[in-house]
C-alpha cells in the first residue's frame, strides 16, 4: 500500500511539473521512484525500553489482562505467582509456588529491561514456561505495565 501511495505521489508531482512547463531535475525524479520501489512496506520499528516513559495509571489498566492469573498483593498467588515486588526479583523465587522447570532454572532477574522483552512474547523469551499469555505487543503498554509493577512493592 505504501508503494502505491509513494508511486502515486511521485507520478502526480511529475504530471504537475510537466503541466506547468517545469522540469523535475534529472537526478531527483529517478531517486524518488527508486526510493518508493525499494522502501519496505511495513519495516518493524525497534523500540527500546529506555526510549519510553511508563505511566503507572495506564499500566494498571493494561494489567487488567494479567489479573486472571496474577495478583499484586504480597503473598497472594493465583494461577501465576504474585507479582508484588517482581521488579528486581530473581525468576522462580516465590517460596511454595509450583514454577515450571524453565522458570525455576532460569538465571534471570526481573529488572525492567528483562520484563520489557519478556512481556512481548513470554514463550519465545523463556521456552518451556507455563504462561499461556501471548504477550503485550505494544511497547508503550509494556512500559506502562512495568511502571505499574514497580509501584507494587519491592
Amino acid at each position: 500500500m505504501r508503494k502505491i501511495v509513494m508511486n502515486t505521489v511521485a507520478v502526480a508531482g511529475l504530471i504537475t511539473l510537466s503541466a506547468c512547463g517545469g522540469e523535475a531535475p534529472a537526478d531527483e525524479a529517478p531517486a524518488a521512484a527508486d526510493t518508493a520501489a525499494t522502501t519496505p512496506e511495513e519495516a518493524p520499528v525497534e523500540v527500546a525500553f529506555a526510549d519510553l516513559t511508563g505511566d503507572a495509571a495506564k499500566g494498571e489498566v493494561v494489567f487488567g489482562q494479567c489479573r486472571a492469573c496474577h495478583k499484586v498483593e504480597e503473598g497472594v498467588n493465583g494461577m501465576g505467582p504474585t507479582l508484588h515486588g517482581i521488579v528486581g526479583r530473581p525468576a522462580g523465587a516465590i517460596e511454595g509456588f509450583a514454577y515450571s522447570d524453565a522458570n525455576k532454572n532460569a538465571d534471570i532477574v526481573w529488572d525492567a529491561e528483562t520484563l520489557f522483552t519478556y512481556l512481548e512474547n513470554p514463550r519465545e523469551f523463556l521456552p518451556g514456561n507455563r504462561m499461556a499469555f501471548p504477550g503485550i505487543k505494544d511497547p508503550q503498554d509494556r512500559a506502562d505495565v512495568i511502571a505499574y509493577l514497580e509501584m507494587q512493592g519491592g
